[in-house]
């Protein structure tokens, strides 16, 4: 078919994707002769549609595939769905849907978005974690590590509905209310599956220095932070009046003696124990409740809510002194760090300082200023966190603190109140829910032989399906009793299913170990696979995943090298984080959010006519009526120029801003590229060994060589920002430059009575290197222009182009010339001329001889091919 005049990207885009589709371009096989790059983008939930924040992220990852491709890798880069989970569990109550239906639904809309965008997946491994064939294996999983002794179940508080009778999810219960009939939700022990996370937890810390300068640093730091290793002590407080005691957890027991309070969490297991018999136990409590409620509720963290507390009514005794503290209860200590009670110390501690301030708890001064002064408590204006000199500290007064701090661990332990030891905010990871749409978990119970696990030839425990998801008490699965009674593996005897689920983020802790080997019906996967592929060359995804899923997946690859399934400790070599993809928002007082085609030029409601109140640059969601129909986009513009416009917006990890200008000008681009790459066609296209042809003409034109020139310096150019930074919009701005250079070069042609066979040659040489350059980020058209060259074979096979260096070298360079530091002036000589050639031309220039008259000249400093500096007296 012969090359059409016009750009027609919704013909030609269709007709590639299915060439690649029926020709499996992108299908790889483990090859050990050839080494691999393994280019992973986070699986896509399936929330129905895919929006052109998922497209950004799946771009970026597919720019990378087709570079190593071309670059000679054997690529894997694969794709699936994370398909489990409450969002399709409410979808499904509220229109009435079954999960499974709703879900599949979802894969199969977004799986055609996506392959309309021309992303170059191997769809051969596709998966989805709600397919048993999939989720087998984390039921596997489950019961090996329960034998292991890595898991153990508990009795734990939930969100619980007491008139649904559910237990809910900290989302279902935001606001603290249940999101089907907003009662107000209680906290409720339910026995939970957890996993031994903690045990990990040094080695998740330790293994962070692996990959450094791979992750980005602010991930690592979230992931410290997140651990949150702290050694410290434990110091036990007496009640006063009271047969119990507190243990408390603190990084500077050298600051005790500054203690004013001991400060509970809402759900400290001796608050009732304390203020009985008190007047105040009643309100205490009923306080207590509603910090826990709002705890629950969601939205702010605790270091950023308003700090609230109430006292007790108790005291505790200080170990040290013998003096008696109040005990207080607040929303900003956590039942779930450390014991869930700390002591306030004001003067060395800002969170307490600005409690004690509010609530007028006097304090003492226990440290001396970094000028060796004791300030007064009342002229204090902030707290002095860091570690100086000890003051009113007994006979530890005068002790710089770090000294202190050891002196005061050892007296604590050889008087029995205290002992060193470390905390980890890192908890045990509870990982079964009370709903349904979810891995079901593969345990029995037993009166006789207790918990036992579903033998490997029962699995997968399959959901059963028709299930009434509006059920009241318990899960969805507690109402199907052909579901939960079975027999006891064991003994044979009546026993019951489990019938909680597994967290979702199991489902997508592994999953890339399965895209190596997808079709495995013995195991999870071939451990020679595994040894091949992983780890991961190249993860993409928000940094909304920073912490708990990459968290999560670090623990579960080291909980299968303990399993012996795999030999390497960390999955993922490099991370990058991609930015959001942002828009304005507009709010109508009369229809609430506006979608952009809502609003009208002028700013004002379609609908109503009202002026418009236009909004921040915010994140793209639903919520905010600011999304982008990709489809829509792709219609009008083509994929290609929606893929140019997400990458050439900013770098990737950066947040970007869609603009209806931004794609337009990307669909120009690719228009230009059609125009010129037609209109020299017949003059390139039966053109071969361009490399004789070009080392044969040894006097080429300056268009000529200015083009060779620039081809090789964008090659340079586009090659190492690739391998180096992957500033994918700095790549697609080097090929708008060439594709400049190649217009100037045709216009330069245009003046002579015809073009020679060294013009088609040098063009010939232009467009090879900006097809092969522009195919990662707009793959159809580039495709499509090398196959009316002559090249048969897709792009994918074919390789990356090379820059010579000694012809992206400049002819000329331009060199500054300062006097004294000052520039006053360049000059332009040879790329390679000599020191002593810069030292005459600088001072033969005309205006430095000016500014050097009848002056002496101490010495001239030489930089190579940078500068000249003529030093005066």
């Amino acid at each position: 078919m012969p090359m059409k005049e016009k750009y027609f990207p919704n013909e030609i885009e269709p007709r590639w994707q299915s060439r690649w589709a029926e020709e499996q371009t992108f299908h790889v096989e483990m090859d050990a002769s050839r080494p691999k790059f393994y280019c992973l983008e986070m699986l896509a939930y399936t929330s129905g549609k895919a929006h052109i924040g998922h497209l950004r992220n799946y771009a970026i990852g597919d720019a990378l595939a087709w570079y190593k491709r071309m670059r000679g890798l054997n690529v894997l880069h694969p794709f699936g769905w994370d398909a489990f989970g409450q969002p399709a569990e409410n979808a499904a109550i509220k229109e009435g849907t079954p999960p499974d239906k709703f879900t599949y639904d979802s894969i199969a809309n977004m799986k055609r978005q996506l392959q309309r965008l021309g992303l170059s997946y191997d769809w051969a491994r596709e998966i989805a974690t709600c397919d048993p064939e999939y989720y087998r294996w984390n039921q596997w999983f489950f019961t090996r590590m329960w034998d292991r002794g890595m898991l153990y179940r508990k009795l734990a508080p939930v969100n619980w509905c007491p008139k649904e009778n559910i237990s809910l999810s900290n989302e279902q219960a935001s606001g603290g209310v249940c999101w089907r009939c907003e009662t107000a939700v209680i906290q409720k022990e339910l026995m939970q599956w957890f996993a031994r996370i903690t045990d990990y937890a040094d080695e998740l810390l330790r293994d962070l220095d692996q990959l450094e300068g791979g992750w980005p640093d602010r991930v690592i730091t979230m992931q410290r932070n997140w651990i949150g290793r702290s050694p410290g002590a434990q110091v036990t407080f007496k009640v006063a009046e009271k047969d119990a005691s507190i243990d408390i957890f603190t990084t500077r027991i050298d600051t005790i003696f500054g203690a004013n309070a001991i400060i509970l969490a809402p759900e400290h297991p001796l608050l009732t124990a304390i203020t009985e018999g008190k007047a105040e136990s009643a309100n205490v409590l009923e306080f207590a409740e509603r910090l826990k409620m709002q705890q629950r509720g969601g939205g702010r963290t605790v270091e950023e809510m308003d700090k609230e507390g109430m006292f007790s009514g108790g005291y505790a005794v200080n170990p040290f002194n013998q003096e008696r503290i109040p005990i207080w209860v607040a929303n900003f200590v956590l039942m779930g760090y450390g014991t869930g009670a700390i002591m306030s110390v004001p003067s060395g501690d800002q969170r307490d300082f600005e409690f004690s301030r509010k609530y007028q708890v006097q304090f003492r001064q226990i440290k001396l200023d970094t000028e060796g002064r004791e300030v007064a408590p009342e002229k204090m204006e902030a707290a002095d966190e860091g570690w100086t000199t000890t003051v009113n500290t007994g006979q530890w007064s005068g002790l710089a603190s770090a000294e202190a701090n050891r002196l005061m661990t050892q007296y604590a332990e050889e008087h029995g109140f205290g002992h060193g030891t470390i905390t980890y905010k890192l908890r045990d990871w509870g990982i079964s829910r009370q709903r349904y749409w979810g891995t079901p978990i593969p345990m029995i119970h037993c009166g006789k032989c207790g918990i036992q696990p579903v033998p490997d030839d029962q699995l997968p425990v399959v959901l059963p399906k028709g299930v009434n998801l509006k059920v009241e008490g318990g899960s969805p699965l507690d109402h199907v009793p052909e579901f939960v009674n079975v027999a006891c593996p064991k003994c044979g005897g009546p026993a019951k299913r489990d019938t909680d689920t597994m967290d979702t983020f199991v489902d997508s802790n592994w999953y890339y170990f399965r895209y190596c080997d997808p079709h495995n019906d013995e195991a999870p996967f071939d451990p020679a696979k595994i040894d091949y592929w992983l780890p991961v060359d190249q993860y993409i995804g928000g940094i909304e995943h920073a912490v708990l899923h990459l968290i999560y997946t670090r623990y579960w690859t080291k909980v299968m090298r303990d399993l012996g399934l795999v030999k390497l400790d960390e999955p993922i070599r490099r991370l990058l984080t991609q930015g959001m993809v942002c828009m304005e928002t507009y709010e109508c007082p009369e229809h609430d959010w506006l979608y952009p085609d809502q609003v009208s030029d002028e700013k004002t409601c379609l609908l109503c006519r009202r002026p418009v109140e236009v909004g921040r640059i915010e994140k793209m969601s639903k919520s905010k009526k600011n999304t982008v129909d990709p489809d829509e986009m792709i219609a009008r513009y083509g994929a290609d120029a929606v893929r140019i416009f997400v990458l050439f917006a900013g770098p990737p990890e950066k947040d970007m801003e869609w603009t209806e200008g931004g794609i337009e000008g990307a669909s120009r681009y690719l228009q230009r590229v059609w125009r010129i790459a037609f209109k020299w066609l017949d003059r390139i296209a039966g053109l071969t060994d361009l490399k004789k042809m070009l080392a044969g003409s040894q006097a080429l034109t300056d268009p000529q060589r200015r083009l060779r020139r620039r081809v090789h310096q964008i090659i340079q150019s586009v090659t190492e920002n690739m391998e180096e930074r992957l500033h994918l919009n700095t790549c697609i701005s080097s090929l708008m430059e060439l594709t400049n250079e190649i217009y100037d070069f045709d216009a330069a042609v245009a003046k002579s009575d015809s073009p020679s066979k060294e013009d088609a040659a040098v063009a010939r040489e232009a467009f090879e290197a900006l097809t092969k350059m522009l195919v990662p980020f707009a793959p159809h058209i580039a495709e499509e222009i090398s196959l009316h060259m002559g090249h048969e074979k897709s792009l994918a096979f074919g390789t990356w182009p090379v820059f010579d260096p000694e012809l992206a070298r400049e002819d000329q360079i331009e060199v500054p010339v300062q006097i004294n530091g000052k520039i006053r002036s360049r000059v332009y000589m040879s790329a390679g001329a000599s020191e002593d050639e810069m030292r005459r031309a600088a001072l033969d220039d005309e205006k430095v001889k000016s500014a050097t008259a009848g002056r002496d000249v101490v010495k001239v400093i030489v930089v190579p091919k940078k500068l000249v500096n003529v030093v005066l007296r």
